[in-house]
C-alpha cells in the first residue's frame, strides 16, 4: 500500500510541476501584455520586449551585428524579439515550477525581470523620463501576483518542525479554483495585449495624418531626365530606381519612429555654428528644394550583397544650411570637423563637415521617389550624403546637428568598433544569372550593376574561369552619385563555370581583389557566381 501512495504521490508531483509551469506561462503572458497596454501611455520604445531589444542591440558586438544582418537580413530584429520572447517564456515556466515549493521567490523573481525591464527602458539613449520604467513595472507587478494567486491553487501547507510551513503539490490541489484563475488570467491578457496593440497602432495616427497632409512643392533644382540608356532592361537585373518597399533597410530600431511632421524640430548647433537655429518642417518646404537620384550603400553589405538602393531623393542642400549658420569646413579654417546628427531614437551618427560642404549633394530629404520619405526610410527628414557609407551619413528621423571633432566624440557605431571615416568602396555585382544557376549553351547575358558614389564607374570588366577579363557594356550614366547597369553577352559552352566581375572607377581605381570583411569599413573584393551551363 505504501508503494502506491508513493507512485500516487509522485504522478501528482509531476502533474503539480506542469499545472505550475503553465501557471509561470500565464504570469509571464500577464506581464508582457500589461506592459503592452501600458507602454503607449509612455511611449511605445518604453515596452520591456523593445528596451531589452534595443540593450541587447547596443550590447551586440559589432561581428555579431554583421552576422545577424548577413543571415537574417532585414528580418534580424523579428528574430531578436522572438529571440527575447523564447528565453522569456522558458524562464517564466521554470519560475512557475520553482514557485510551487518556494511561492514569494516565485514573485520575486517576476519583479526582478520587471526591474531589468525597467531599468533597460530608463537608460536607453532616448529615453528622457523614468516614467519609461512604467511598464516593466507595472507587468511585473501584476505577473507577481497571477503567479502568486495561480500557484496558491496548486499547493496546500505541511507543517514541520516548528512554527513554519512549506507547499508542497498535492492530489488535494483545488482544481476548479485553478481553472477560474487560470481561464480569468488568461482572458485579461489576451484582451489587454489586443487593446495594447491597438493603442500601440493609434499612437502613431497624428503622424500619419501629417505625411498625408504633406505636398512636397517643385524643386528649385529637379533632377535630370534619367538618359533613355540607364536601364538596360535585362531580366533579372535591378530596375535602375528601387521602389521605396524594396529598398534596404538597415537601423537598430525595434519600432519605427512615427513621428509628427507639425512637432517636428531640427536644431543645429556646435563648434563654428554663430548663429545657431531651430528649424520646422515647413521652414524646410520654404526653402529651394533639390531633387536628385542617388545610391546608397549601407557598410554591413556583403560583397554582391542586397544592401544597396538607388532612389530619386528631394530636399534641402545641407551645405547652404551650414553656411547660414555661420559654419565654415576645416579646409578654410572651420574649427569643427566632425558633423554629429542625432535621431529621435538616440542613434547618433558622424560625417566629416569637409565632405558634407565640399559641392556634393548632400540632403536633408524630405522625399523619396515623389512622395514624403515613408516611415521605414525615416520620415519626416533624413540625411543623404552621396559617396559615404550610411553609418557615417545616413541619420534616419534626425533632430539634431552637432558641429564638434572627431577627437572630442564617438558616435554610436565608431564606439562599437566601426571606422570614423568610411567613403563608399567602388563595388560591382552580378544579378544574372543567379549562383548555381543552370543556363542553356550558346549567348548568355551577364548582367549587374556597380557603384562608386561621388567617382563614378569608368569601366566593368567580366572574367569567366581563369581567362582574360574582357570589358562588359555600361549603360548611359545618369550621375557619379548613382550606381551603373553594366552587361556581357557570354557565349557559354558546356560544364561548370565560375563569372567574375571588377570595376573601375572614374579615378582610375580597379576594384580591389582582396577580399575584407564589412568590419570596420565596409566589404571589398570581386564578385563571383558559379554556374553550369546544360
Amino acid at each position: 500500500m505504501r508503494d502506491d501512495e508513493q507512485k500516487a504521490q509522485g504522478r501528482a508531483c509531476g502533474a503539480g510541476l506542469w499545472l505550475g509551469a503553465l501557471s509561470g506561462g500565464l504570469a509571464g503572458f500577464a506581464a508582457l501584455a500589461t506592459a503592452e497596454l501600458v507602454s503607449p501611455a509612455v511611449r511605445p520604445q518604453a515596452g520591456p520586449i523593445v528596451a531589452v531589444g534595443g540593450a541587447a542591440i547596443d550590447r551586440t558586438p559589432a561581428a555579431v551585428k554583421d552576422w545577424a544582418i548577413r543571415n537574417f537580413g532585414t528580418n534580424d530584429k523579428l528574430v531578436l524579439q522572438i529571440g527575447i520572447l523564447a528565453v522569456l517564456a522558458i524562464f517564466a515556466l521554470l519560475l512557475g515550477m520553482v514557485t510551487l515549493r518556494f511561492r514569494r521567490v516565485g514573485a520575486l523573481g517576476v519583479l526582478l525581470f520587471g526591474f531589468v525591464g525597467a531599468l533597460a527602458a530608463t537608460t536607453r539613449p532616448d529615453s528622457s523620463s523614468t516614467l519609461d520604467a512604467l511598464p516593466s513595472l507595472l507587468g511585473a507587478a501584476v505577473g507577481a501576483a497571477a503567479l502568486y494567486v495561480l500557484t496558491g491553487r496548486l499547493v496546500r501547507r505541511r507543517q514541520v518542525a516548528g512554527p513554519q510551513s512549506v507547499a508542497e503539490p498535492t492530489e488535494g490541489w483545488d482544481r476548479r479554483g485553478f481553472v477560474i484563475a487560470a481561464s480569468a488570467a488568461a482572458t485579461a491578457s489576451v484582451g489587454a495585449g489586443a487593446l495594447g496593440r491597438f493603442l500601440h497602432g493609434s499612437s502613431g495616427r497624428d503622424a500619419v495624418a501629417s505625411r498625408e497632409r504633406i505636398v512636397l512643392p517643385a524643386p528649385g533644382s529637379p533632377a535630370a531626365p534619367v538618359p533613355s540608356g540607364a536601364h538596360l532592361r535585362i531580366a533579372g537585373t535591378s530596375p535602375f530606381l528601387t521602389s521605396n518597399g524594396s529598398f534596404y533597410r538597415v537601423d537598430t530600431a525595434l519600432v519605427v519612429p512615427k513621428v509628427d511632421a507639425t512637432a517636428w524640430r531640427l536644431r543645429i548647433h556646435g563648434q563654428g555654428v554663430t548663429r545657431p537655429v531651430t528649424l520646422t518642417f515647413d521652414d524646410l518646404l520654404r526653402r529651394d528644394l533639390v531633387e536628385r537620384n542617388i545610391t546608397l550603400t549601407c557598410v554591413s553589405n556583403e560583397v554582391g550583397g542586397p544592401y544597396v538602393g538607388n532612389a530619386r531623393w528631394i530636399g534641402v542642400r545641407l551645405a547652404d544650411l551650414l553656411a547660414e549658420c555661420g559654419v565654415t569646413p576645416p579646409s578654410k579654417g572651420g574649427p569643427a570637423d566632425q558633423l554629429v546628427a542625432r535621431s529621435v531614437d538616440g542613434m547618433t551618427l558622424g560625417s566629416p563637415v569637409e565632405d558634407v560642404m565640399d559641392g556634393r549633394d548632400a540632403l536633408l530629404a524630405l522625399g523619396m521617389n515623389g512622395e514624403p520619405l515613408p516611415f521605414d526610410h525615416g520620415f519626416p527628414v533624413r540625411m543623404v550624403v552621396p559617396g559615404l557609407y550610411g553609418f557615417v551619413s545616413a541619420c534616419k528621423w534626425i533632430k539634431d546637428i552637432e558641429l564638434t571633432t572627431f577627437d572630442a566624440y564617438d558616435p554610436y557605431w565608431v564606439k562599437r568598433g566601426w571606422a570614423r571615416r568610411a567613403p563608399i568602396k567602388t563595388q560591382s555585382r552580378i544579378d544574372t544569372p543567379r549562383p548555381f544557376a543552370r543556363p542553356k549553351t550558346g549567348t548568355v547575358m551577364v548582367a549587374g550593376v556597380a557603384w562608386a558614389q561621388h567617382r563614378g564607374i569608368d569601366k566593368v570588366e567580366v572574367r569567366v574561369d581563369d581567362g582574360p577579363w574582357q570589358q562588359a557594356r555600361l549603360a548611359a550614366e545618369d550621375s557619379p552619385d548613382t550606381w551603373r547597369q553594366w552587361s556581357f553577352p557570354w557565349q557559354a559552352s558546356k560544364g561548370g563555370h565560375t563569372l567574375t566581375v571588377r570595376a573601375t572607377d572614374r579615378t582610375g581605381a580597379i576594384q580591389t581583389q582582396e577580399r575584407t570583411k564589412t568590419v570596420p569599413d565596409g566589404a571589398s573584393g570581386w564578385h563571383s557566381v558559379v554556374v553550369t551551363v546544360q
